[in-house]
């Protein structure tokens, strides 16, 4: 199946000059996702993972569809104020400033093997941000895996320690 032309275009789109890449058609046609999912899961089959961490909102999808397909847990990487219990937090710069991502305290247990799933690497920025703060919880990042890859934003160097799958490369 040719999943790359489920994935519809938008210039001009959350600003001018960005083209946006719309996942929301290949994610609503069951045939192309779960294929998807399934190529984003094959690297992880050996790893024996313990828990995906997804961060919001669309690493929620494919995280939670990778958790089914591996039989791993999930683990919601959530802006500050949006998680209900005690959490620790990473903090990672931006081009203008700075953000933070949280989990629970709990979330992740020392040496659990972690994969990082999201929808998109583009400046790598916030997957790092992820395989950071499951580190700093105790955790194992075996892997990052993500649906497209903008290869001109360069985000697979900022992720150089770590094992990177992309499905779809723009």
């Amino acid at each position: 199946m040719d999943l790359k032309s489920l994935v519809r275009d938008i210039p001009d789109f959350p600003k001018k000059g960005i083209l946006f890449r719309d996942i929301t058609p290949l994610i609503g046609n069951a045939d192309a996702f779960e294929e998807l999912v399934e190529t984003m899961a094959k690297p992880l089959r050996e790893k024996d993972i313990d828990l995906i961490v997804g961060p919001e909102a669309r690493g929620f999808i494919f995280g939670v569809a990778l958790a089914n397909a591996l039989h791993a847990g999930f683990v919601p990487a959530r802006k500050p104020g949006k998680l209900p219990y005690k959490t620790i937090g990473y903090q990672y710069g931006l081009e203008y400033g700075t953000d933070e991502l949280q989990i629970h305290v709990d979330a992740i247990r020392p040496g659990s093997r972690v994969a990082i799933v999201d929808d998109l690497l583009a400046t790598g920025g916030t997957a790092l941000a992820c395989a950071k703060l499951v580190e700093k919880a105790g955790g194992v990042v075996e892997g990052c895996v993500f649906a497209i890859e903008l290869c001109d934003l360069n985000g697979r160097a900022l992720l150089k320690d770590y094992p990177v799958e992309t499905v779809l490369k723009y």
